[in-house]
């Protein structure tokens, strides 16, 4: 196992050659491993998307926007770079502050991806909780997740366009749905990412809760804030879950409340501990399909603890689906994949 190493500036723990599987979500993994197996699709996405989009974002970014650098925004910068350092991304993404007075942060871009975020965002944080978001923007770009995101946008619009055909909209909106579920997904994995970077949990509880509509983290009773995850996973009857999934299937990111409890949660895990003690899997190390069986198996898993623990009626319902459709994926991949034991490894 190779030992730990210490940022030179800030005593913060490097994570040479991390590689993202260290901290996405498995519900995440097992949705990337799916979409990676399809021949081709990442690489013409990419090409398509990056010529008649991306040099256009830049352009606009670098005409309407503040990219941070030594000259402006400097303290911003020194954490661009401390991050980048932290998790070992080199080339070291641009970042650019735009005026908006919604605390946004976003990753634009697929070949040279960018990092945008808002004066409502950069006026709200603490150097701390800045450092957090942009390890979490860092784990996007680390991840890959633009390609997948933009997918989504594409059905987005495909769906209004087919609109008027009823099964054609039913479908479609089955697909976004399940897209959206990933994305939400993928947005706590990089909450991982931006854990691992700042390596401070309260900082990132302190971001969540401003998020969530603090004005000042020290008039919010933390414990409280956190009960309110619990609160929202214990309605008893059918007619709030079904509230639940419908304010839900839309949006690309986790409820504030919910998404704050699910990090410490992993704050406290043995496996965070484990990353930054430096057994964590490295960059390079294990191509994509070899562990393709196990990241359904991982994602069907963590969907069956979290029915398991839920009080929700409805979630429980989900539970014997997700098993059965989890099942089936394997056994799919028995058939078409190459042979992999329990452990996902490839037996070639």
């Amino acid at each position: 196992m190779a030992q730990p190493v210490s940022t030179a500036s800030s005593g913060r723990i490097r994570l040479p050659d991390l590689s993202p599987r260290a901290y996405e979500h498995p519900v995440d993994r097992g949705a990337l491993a799916t979409l990676r197996m399809v021949p081709g699709f990442a690489e013409v996405l990419k090409v398509v998307t990056g010529f008649f989009h991306e040099r256009g974002e830049h352009l606009m970014a670098l005409s309407s926007a503040i990219r941070v650098g030594p000259t402006q925004y400097p303290e911003l910068h020194e954490l661009r770079l401390d991050c980048a350092t932290t998790l070992d991304l080199d080339p070291v993404p641009d970042l650019y502050v735009a005026r908006g007075a919604e605390p946004n942060a976003m990753t634009i871009g697929m070949e040279n991806p960018f990092v945008v975020l808002t004066t409502g965002l950069v006026e709200l944080l603490d150097n701390d909780s800045l450092r957090f978001v942009v390890g979490h923007e860092f784990g996007h770009v680390l991840s890959g997740h633009a390609v997948y995101r933009t997918l989504l946008l594409r059905l987005l619009d495909l769906r209004s366009t087919l609109s008027w055909t009823p099964m054609s909209a039913f479908g479609l909106r089955a697909v976004v749905a399940a897209l959206n579920e990933w994305y939400r997904k993928s947005e706590l994995s990089c909450d991982r990412a931006g854990l691992l970077c700042g390596q401070d949990p309260a900082a990132a509880l302190r971001t969540h809760v401003l998020i969530a509509g603090g004005l000042d983290p020290a008039q919010v009773d933390l414990a409280a804030f956190l009960r309110q995850a619990a609160e929202y996973d214990s309605v008893d009857s059918i007619r709030d879950s079904i509230v639940k999934l419908r304010n839900v299937e839309l949006l690309s990111h986790p409820l504030a409340v919910v998404r704050a409890a699910e990090l410490q949660k992993w704050a406290a895990s043995e496996e965070y501990r484990a990353i930054l003690g430096g057994d964590y899997p490295r960059r390079g190390a294990e191509p994509p399909h070899h562990s393709w069986a196990g990241d359904v198996r991982s994602a069907a898993r963590s969907y069956r603890e979290s029915f398991a623990t839920s009080a929700d009626p409805l979630t429980k319902v989900f539970s014997d689906v997700g098993q059965a459709v989890s099942g089936a994926a394997t056994s799919l991949w028995s058939k078409l994949g190459p042979h992999t034991p329990e452990d996902g490894t490839d037996r070639a």
